[in-house]
């Protein structure tokens, strides 16, 4: 089963100063002329199709640098603003149960592919109470 793509957004514009600039050719790599542009020009995507851990990880430097950040999600289109998991309940998904998100709240599953499979890491089925 495929795993959804993530985007990374920027949301405002900063007064961040270099700090920003670097922040955002360090996630784009582009150079601090095109990063002021690109942040001058918010809001605008600057990474797609990228796995949720690499994705989370580019919006929490941006945002440490100052600069408003988010990540989408590209099968149900719902925008994390910060670290914080989603509730689960909007997802739309149609290529995979709802509590596999990664980035949702959700740690227990009880599909059929868990059932027979097993658990995601650091999920459990309802018939299962053990991480794994």
């Amino acid at each position: 089963m495929e795993d959804p793509q993530f985007t990374v957004l920027l949301t405002g514009t900063s007064v961040g100063g270099p700090e920003a600039l670097r922040a955002v050719g360090e996630v784009t790599g582009l150079s601090l002329w095109h990063s002021k542009l690109l942040l001058g020009g918010a809001p605008v995507t600057v990474r797609t199709d990228e796995p949720f851990v690499d994705a989370a990880a580019a919006a929490r430097k941006l945002r440490r640098a100052g600069v408003p950040a988010a990540v989408r999600c590209t099968w149900c289109e719902r925008t994390l603003t910060d670290d914080t998991p989603v509730d689960p309940g909007p997802c739309t998904s149609l290529y995979w149960p709802t509590p596999h998100c990664p980035a949702n709240s959700l740690t227990t599953c009880d599909c059929e592919q868990c059932a027979t499979y097993g658990p995601l890491p650091g999920h459990t089925t309802r018939h299962d109470s053990r991480p794994r």
